[in-house]
């Protein structure tokens, strides 16, 4: 039986609305989604666990938009307003691409109010996290044009994939996102840097990839596994950025499994 979700919006410290959607009953787990992205993000696999918590970042879907700088420690920190608002006091947390960088800084910075951490094809930042390569990135800056859609179309998913998915696909980016929400995201993911509070991460740690993803490179999976305490790795075999999306049931089976 499907369960209407709980929506509403928290507060955060600066006065900027977070809208976000409780679905299910139970200990929640916190879906984070990709950058400029909303909750929409999680469409195809939010139902595969029985409670969870997702959220608009600030510049996405029904959250305010300021214009003041954006960075991953401030989302993370909407994070826990939006666990405030909802009393929830400790939460499993499930963060992919930008949003799992997101969620390292929850962990990191909130330790007792993550019971455990799922990272997905995401990247530790900074001097030591291994970035996507200039053809890519010359790729996503004409992200505008329909040739830019269809990149990173192809950077999410395989094209036998989208043979049998047509689509549409949610995870290219919010719609209605204001030019300077779209800069302040830009620019929260590429100054991320959390390599020093890896180390800080108390929450046992399950990091998640694709050996084929582009956006963010594989090499960064093995980085983040060794530097977390109590970390393990799993890689999704050809999958792609979207691995989360493609490789149903395979993987929200581990991700269950390893939330126990």
């Amino acid at each position: 039986m499907t369960t209407l979700p709980r929506t509403g919006h928290a507060v955060a410290a600066d006065g900027t609305r977070l809208a976000y959607q409780w679905r299910g009953a139970g200990r929640p787990l916190v879906l984070l989604a990709g950058q400029a992205n909303d909750h929409t993000w999680w469409d195809r696999t939010r139902g595969d666990f029985p409670s969870t918590i997702t959220m608009d970042y600030r510049g996405t879907g029904a959250s305010d938009a300021p214009d003041s700088a954006y960075s991953t420690t401030g989302f993370a920190d909407d994070v826990i307003a939006v666990l405030d608002a909802l009393d929830v006091a400790e939460a499993d947390v499930y963060g992919t691409s930008m949003g799992g960088r997101v969620a390292q800084w929850v962990a990191a910075r909130y330790p007792g109010r993550v019971r455990r951490l799922v990272l997905g094809c995401t990247s530790p930042g900074g001097t030591h996290g291994v970035e996507r390569s200039n053809d890519v990135r010359l790729a996503l800056a004409r992200r505008s044009s329909v040739e830019a859609r269809e990149t990173l179309e192809d950077l999410m998913y395989t094209p036998a994939w989208r043979a049998a998915h047509p689509g549409p696909y949610r995870v290219l980016g919010a719609h209605g996102m204001p030019p300077h929400a779209v800069r302040g995201h830009l620019v929260a993911s590429n100054t991320h840097d959390a390599w020093d509070a890896l180390p800080e991460i108390t929450a046992p740690t399950l990091v998640l990839h694709g050996d084929d993803d582009l956006l963010a490179p594989p090499a960064n999976a093995p980085l983040l596994t060794g530097r977390i305490p109590d970390a393990r790795m799993h890689l999704f075999a050809g999958a792609r950025h979207a691995y989360f999306d493609e490789c149903r049931p395979e993987a929200s089976d581990l991700v269950s499994d390893f939330l126990g």
